[in-house]
């Protein structure tokens, strides 16, 4: 069994990759992480040219996988890591169904205020746009 957690750096994401590790102990678990160039002008970091912006990404992103590589740590699973560049829905979609995911565990929200307002649920699409049954955490 492939399982397929979709991070960033929320407490629903953290509670996603706990529930994913302690519920599919088996599955072979791989934390993913969309870098969305999109969201860098609701950040104001258009100062910042593409592939700086990437980079400091990629530099947020290991963090997040440290933190996610702790939670499954403690209950002695191996994780697997992934990072891709784009929209997250359709990334978090296409790759399940490109690496033939049979579960998807995420957390109920992870961004907050306008950003959310503007851009929805990524929980709710990845939901309705998924082939495989998705758990959503809250």
């Amino acid at each position: 069994m492939h399982v397929l957690v979709p991070i960033d750096d929320s407490d629903p994401a953290r509670d996603a990759v706990e529930h994913a590790v302690t519920t599919f102990p088996d599955a072979t678990i791989t934390a993913l992480h969309v870098i969305n160039p999109s969201m860098s002008m609701y950040r104001g970091d258009m100062a910042y040219n593409y592939e700086r912006f990437i980079e400091i990404e990629q530099e947020k992103t290991d963090a997040l996988f440290e933190t996610a590589q702790t939670i499954a740590d403690d209950h002695e699973i191996t994780l697997e890591t992934e990072t891709i560049v784009g929209a997250p829905v359709r990334g978090i979609v296409d790759f399940a169904e490109e690496h033939d995911v049979d579960q998807i565990v995420l957390g109920s929200h992870g961004r907050s205020g306008v950003s959310r307002v503007l851009l929805g649920s990524v929980a709710e699409q990845v939901v309705r746009r998924a082939t495989m049954p998705v758990t959503v955490v809250r």
